[in-house]
């Protein structure tokens, strides 16, 4: 039994009502006749432009609000960018689907020059204290600049800010079809990504039978896996998507390869490293990386983290 009607909550930004619609098309391409619509949805994070994330504080930036209409009935599923979802979720709500992984990487928009070629001293546009953390240790002479907004908005600042390269992820470029403005594709190895880069993933009243065997056709197993294990390390480590914590997992063959990585803010400080195994593993890989990273000074450099922006 399917319903006949199905309400999706989303971000209304441009990336968002993409992917939002990317759902609906396919909900409605394996159920013709079910009325699919979209619930818009403005969040915290979508409210506060002008304050790095990092300084907002807090974790569920881009999703409380939608969890809130969903606890209140107003919708039925939500679409997340995997990267935004926090470890934990209101009594009763849960991830039920993550979709297949789009490219992972991150991306350098740029006047077509490649990150190694950029000049000493270059003024980088980012959003994100990881690829902060990863690429001033690469360049320790780069200048960092947090700038905010949707992917169209950052791809302006290049120009209206004087940048010389702006750092976004090649999954929504990709989606929203700006591939033509990409100088280069940074290898994960070199730019470990955020958690759950490039997956979708679908929230939903884990009680609701109905609706959970209608979307359970979206779940990516392979993606679901390495995710999974991306997301343990992360709660292991405590942390929010606004702090330098990366993980990338990759499946082949039944077998999970998942690296992580913790950084200092300023590049300075990091612990790397990498874990095998079995995917029926995968949340627990997460977890003994996690506790190899803080271990071999990891819990350190995030305590010197949160104290520097609750001072903030």
């Amino acid at each position: 039994m399917t319903p006949n009607k199905l309400r999706i909550g989303t971000r209304a930004s441009q990336l968002a009502l993409w992917q939002a619609n990317w759902v609906k098309s396919e909900l409605e391409k394996r159920y013709p006749g079910m009325e699919v619509t979209l619930t818009k949805i403005k969040t915290i994070g979508d409210k506060i432009l002008d304050v790095p994330l990092a300084q907002v504080g807090g974790k569920g930036l881009f999703v409380k609000e939608i969890e809130e209409a969903m606890l209140r009935d107003e919708i039925d599923i939500a679409v997340h960018s995997m990267k935004d979802v926090p470890t934990d979720f209101p009594e009763g709500l849960g991830l039920y689907c993550i979709t297949e992984r789009e490219d992972p990487r991150d991306a350098v928009i740029s006047r077509n020059v490649k990150f190694a070629d950029l000049p000493q001293g270059a003024r980088i546009g980012t959003s994100a204290l990881r690829r902060q953390a990863q690429l001033l240790k690469l360049r320790p002479d780069l200048q960092m600049c947090m700038i905010r907004g949707n992917v169209e908005t950052r791809i302006r600042k290049l120009t209206e800010d004087n940048l010389d390269a702006v750092i976004l992820a090649a999954a929504g470029l990709k989606r929203l079809g700006f591939t033509d403005s990409v100088a280069e594709y940074l290898g994960v190895d070199l730019s470990i990504p955020a958690i759950g880069q490039g997956a979708l993933g679908i929230e939903c009243r884990l009680a609701d039978p109905v609706i959970t065997k209608t979307i359970a056709f979206f779940n990516h197993a392979d993606t679901s896996y390495a995710v999974r294990a991306e997301r343990a390390l992360l709660k292991r480590c405590e942390g929010g998507c606004q702090v330098p914590i990366a993980a990338h997992g990759i499946v082949s063959d039944g077998q999970l390869r998942l690296v992580g990585f913790i950084a200092a803010v300023d590049g300075q400080r990091s612990v790397r490293g990498e874990i095998s195994g079995a995917v029926a593993e995968s949340e627990q890989l997460g977890i003994r990386l996690a506790d190899q990273l803080l271990a071999e000074g990891g819990r350190a450099i995030l305590e010197e983290v949160y104290q520097r922006s609750i001072g903030e």
